[in-house]
């Protein structure tokens, strides 16, 4: 088999992970593969926030948390590295832009051994004014819309199982 149809086919999404960081070489290959996302007309509306130190990463998981309802829980399970993705709200297709970008960032980490989640709940985030504020301490002027954090890490336990794929997935005309 085709070794990208491998990793589309075989790629997990894990929720529980090991505290150490992922290295550094691996986190460039999966930001360097999501900068070539498809999107609308070119545009590259999105763009990619790399958190990997413990008080940024305290700040996401309070406030995610807080939009579950779950004050107490850790919405990114353990992974030390969140790759939030945001996209530039003015372009038409900025939710499909942000959503390949997500699923490059999780299948390019399954090919150099990371696991990896898409984690929601990043709208709501980055709509709140707390988290307008992050934005624009980090540099980022303009008006974007969080389409998902990909959580990126070495799992904890065994790796999830292949589940069968529904029946009437595709109809062919």
């Amino acid at each position: 088999m085709n070794e990208t149809l491998h990793v589309l086919e075989e790629r997990r999404s894990v929720r529980a992970y090991r505290p150490e960081q992922i290295r550094e070489e691996q986190l460039e290959a999966i930001l360097r593969a999501a900068t070539y996302a498809p999107t609308g007309m070119n545009r590259q509306s999105p763009v990619m926030v790399v958190v990997q130190d413990a008080v940024t990463r305290e700040t996401l998981r309070r406030m995610n948390a807080a939009v579950m309802g779950r004050p107490d829980s850790d919405p990114f399970y353990g992974a030390p590295t969140i790759v939030i993705v945001l996209a530039n709200r003015g372009v038409s297709t900025c939710i499909e832009d942000g959503s390949l970008v997500m699923g490059n960032l999780m299948n390019a980490a399954h090919a150099v051994g990371v696991d990896s989640c898409w984690i929601h709940r990043a709208r709501e985030e980055f709509d709140s004014e707390e988290g307008r504020a992050l934005l624009r301490s980090w540099g980022i002027e303009g008006d974007y819309i969080g389409i998902g954090h990909c959580i990126l890490g070495y799992r904890e336990g065994d790796y999830p199982e292949k589940r069968a794929r529904k029946e009437n997935y595709v109809y062919r005309i």
